[in-house]
C-alpha cells in the first residue's frame, strides 16, 4: 500500500492519522503534520487534494469525516507501533507475574518494531514525539527481554547479555542496564567483569553527573565482592 500513496505528504498524511486513529484530528492538526514548517498557498485545497487521494488508495469508508478525520481500520488491521505497544505491556505484566517464558516472547515485539525507528529521514514535531515514544518502548522492551533471559538462565543468558549490553549503550545514565549486565555477568561466573561494569558506571556518574550508583546497584557490588 505503501508504494500507492499519493507521495511524501500521502507518506506523513496517513502515518499522522494512523498515529492518532483512537480520535478525530482536525483540519489544523494535519496541515501541521503534513507542512509542519511552511504551508503551501491555498493550504486548505490541498489538503483536501491530499485527502482525496488517500481516500481513492484506502477506499472511502477509511477515512471518516470532512472538518475532522478518522482513520478507520477495518478490522484485523495491523499497525505495528499498536501492536508493540500492545505486546509492552503483556510483557511487562508477565514480567510481574513471573512468567518469564511470557515476557519474553511478548518482549522480543515491541524489541524489534521500535529499533526501526519512526519515518526516517523526515522531521516535523510530532514525528519528533512519536520518535520518543519509540525509543522510550525500545529501552523497556530491551529490560523485559533481558530481565526474562536472565531469570530464564542456560542458552538464555547471551540474548540477555546482548539485550542489556544494548540497554547500556543506547541510555548509558539508566542505571537499570548496568544492573542487569552485572547480574548477568554473574551468572555467567565472570564476577570480575561484573566488578569492572561497576566500577564503569560510577566513574560515568560520577565525571558526567556528579552523582553515585543507586542504593540497589551497590548493594549488587557488594555482593559481587563477597563473591
Amino acid at each position: 500500500m505503501e508504494r500507492r500513496l499519493p507521495g511524501r505528504q500521502g507518506r506523513l498524511l496517513f502515518a499522522y492519522l494512523a498515529a492518532t486513529r483512537v480520535r478525530p484530528a482536525n483540519r489544523d492538526e494535519l496541515l501541521a503534520a503534513v507542512w509542519p514548517e511552511r504551508p503551501p498557498s491555498a493550504a486548505d485545497a490541498a489538503l483536501s487534494a491530499l485527502l482525496s487521494k488517500l481516500r481513492q488508495v484506502a477506499g472511502a469508508s477509511a477515512l471518516d469525516g470532512r472538518g475532522a478525520v478518522q482513520l478507520r481500520l477495518p478490522p484485523g488491521a495491523w499497525i505495528d507501533l499498536e501492536a508493540a505497544r500492545e505486546a509492552l505491556h503483556r510483557a511487562e505484566s508477565a514480567l510481574t507475574r513471573g512468567d518469564w517464558h511470557e515476557a519474553y516472547g511478548a518482549g522480543r515485539v515491541p524489541q524489534h518494531v521500535a529499533v526501526r525507528g519512526f519515518l526516517s529521514g523526515e522531521d516535523a514535531p510530532w514525528i519528533e514525539a512519536e520518535r520518543r515514544h519509540v525509543e522510550a518502548a525500545y529501552l523497556r522492551a530491551l529490560e523485559v527481554v533481558a530481565t526474562a533471559s536472565l531469570r530464564l538462565g542456560g542458552a538464555e543468558l547471551a540474548t540477555a547479555e546482548r539485550a542489556a549490553s544494548a540497554l547500556v549503550v543506547r541510555a548509558p545514565y539508566r542505571e537499570g542496564g548496568h544492573r542487569l549486565l552485572m547480574e548477568i555477568l554473574e551468572a555467567r561466573g565472570d564476577v570480575p567483569e561484573a566488578l569492572r561494569c561497576y566500577e564503569r558506571l560510577r566513574i560515568l556518574l560520577r565525571e558526567e553527573l556528579g552523582t553515585a550508583p543507586g542504593e540497589e546497584v551497590k548493594a549488587l557490588h557488594r555482593r559481587l565482592i563477597r563473591a
